[in-house]
């Protein structure tokens, strides 16, 4: 190895090697040359080819004087070139220059492709990389490649398992200093961030600039498939995945592959091999893998309701279940929609909901392959494949496959009608009833005839209208289809064209 000599002979053979070089010098000096071009050439080749001064604590070697006193710097930790505003030290005033275009917000390197500039040449090279697509550092574990090498070394600590970050509060460790100085802020409560337009704070910088466009209304991810826009890049990703058919999660026991991951499809079905579970409850046979699990649960069928709220006097089995009633009372919606700004009193509403705009829908039908955004419209349209109707009504015993259905059903019995029109004031046992009823008031006729371009306020108007046209305008289809319309509730032949 070039550097196993003994420290006394390596400074032996390094400082011959520097009177050597100084002597060479020396008698280059002396030396009278006829062509001073050709002189400086020689010099010029010299200086690229040979190094003469060698680093008496690594060995590296240098073709200049200065630029061997600037790599010492390294060895022996001097940093003479302060900073005067801030006091922050540097091994090198070009590192103090670029620095201080901090403070004076000068950023003079600009991009030619988008405009935007940088204090450093180093960070411009690195954004060019975007548009160039350049990706010049690889992972040799899993070939995944980036534009910086600061992001490759981030990267590589997913295969090392390596979180050098520590927090001191709650012994919790991070492969990113930023990501442990964002975590830090859940202990201090601090959320530095606040939004101009609504005063809301947050602990991210991001989480501002996402929330931001709520206000704005800009949605700049678009899908180019279908067109369907985004404020979160996170959503138009998932939603791609309708489109490409990509499933990256796959559960290790099986090989089965899921497009989504949000805490559910994935982790749902890899529950199906934990066949051992070590704690059961003696009253119904349910199985848990922890022994506080199993206690929680057994709370239910001994009836204990320990956490009680102070506002209502309701009672509750955990106190994260009271901690979300509590929310009831006091309005707050703390987990907010990015897409639309939708505000919701439980993150898990908070997931549903987002399903509308991503498409996501995790829950299949393992009879027909049909897939739903909500667990609860899964065990609704089972029961059409097992004929369960498990909803009855007590007045005249007609059967429901969903609690909805059942609800509203009730209404023709109770002569409830919750839903009431601002305009004139009638109600209305079904909000698609007030629906169509408020088109009167608004004038709204969404419903077009195709061949004469009449337009109507229902449906079942313009479905009357196409059947007169193709009998010909028969009365006695028209009289037909009037006696529908009556039965429906409706008044007469006033839908009929």
């Amino acid at each position: 190895p070039p550097f196993a000599l003994p420290p006394d002979q390596l400074l032996k053979q390094v400082m011959h090697k520097n009177m050597a070089s100084k002597r060479r010098s020396d008698t280059q000096q002396t030396q009278s040359d006829t062509s001073y071009t050709n002189t400086s050439r020689k010099r010029k080749r010299k200086r690229g080819t040979e190094k003469k001064l060698y680093c008496l604590d690594c060995g590296k070697s240098f073709t200049e004087q200065s630029n061997l006193r600037r790599h010492q710097r390294i060895h022996t930790g001097e940093k003479p070139y302060r900073c005067s505003e801030c006091g922050t030290s540097f091994t090198h005033s070009g590192n103090l220059k670029s620095h201080q275009l901090i403070h004076t917000g000068e950023k003079p390197y600009l991009c030619s492709e988008c405009g935007k500039s940088f204090n450093r040449q180093a960070n411009l090279r690195e954004h060019q990389r975007i548009h160039t697509g350049e990706k010049p550092y690889h992972c040799s574990e899993c070939g995944k490649s980036f534009s910086v090498q600061n992001t490759l070394q981030k990267h590589q600590r997913i295969h090392t398992g390596e979180k050098p970050y520590y927090c001191s509060e709650c012994g919790k460790n991070f492969t990113e200093q930023g990501h442990l100085d964002q975590h830090q802020l859940i202990h201090t409560g601090e959320k530095p961030y606040l939004c101009s337009d609504c005063g809301k704070s947050f602990n991210r910088q991001a989480n501002l600039r996402e929330h931001q466009l709520i206000h704005t209304g800009e949605k700049p991810y678009l899908c180019s498939e279908c067109g369907l826009s985004f404020t979160v890049q996170s959503n138009l990703k998932t939603h791609q995945r309708i489109h490409t058919g990509e499933k990256p999660y796959y559960c290790s026991e099986c090989g089965r592959s899921f497009s989504f991951n949000q805490q559910s499809s994935l982790i749902r079905h890899q529950q199906t091999h934990k066949v051992e579970k070590l704690c059961h409850c003696s009253e119904c046979g349910r199985s848990f893998n922890r022994q506080s699990s199993l206690e929680r649960h057994q709370l239910i069928h001994a009836g204990i309701r320990p956490y009680f709220c102070s506002e209502c006097e309701n009672s509750f089995n955990f106190l994260s279940h009271l901690r979300t009633h509590q929310r009831v009372h006091t309005g707050e919606k703390p987990y907010h929609c990015l897409e639309c700004g939708t505000s919701f009193n439980q993150q898990s509403s908070l997931k549903r909901h987002q399903r509308i705009h991503t498409g996501e829908k995790p829950y299949h039908c393992l009879d027909c392959g049909t897939s739903f955004n909500q667990q609860s419209t899964l065990k609704t349209h089972q029961r059409t494949h097992t004929g369960a109707k498990p909803y009855h009504c007590s007045e005249c015993g007609k059967s429901f496959t969903s609690q909805s259905n059942f609800q509203k059903h009730q209404r023709i019995h109770t002569g409830e009608k919750p839903y009431h029109c601002s305009e004139c004031g009638r109600s209305f046992n079904l909000h698609f009833n007030l629906q169509q009823h408020q088109r009167i008031h608004t004038g709204e006729k969404p419903y077009y005839c195709s061949d004469c371009g009449k337009s109507f306020r229902h449906s079942y108007a313009m479905k009357v209208h196409k059947c007169t046209r193709s009998s010909g305008g028969n009365k006695q289809d028209k009289s037909v289809i009037v006696t529908h319309s009556g039965n429906s509730g409706l008044q007469g032949t006033s839908f009929l064209p």
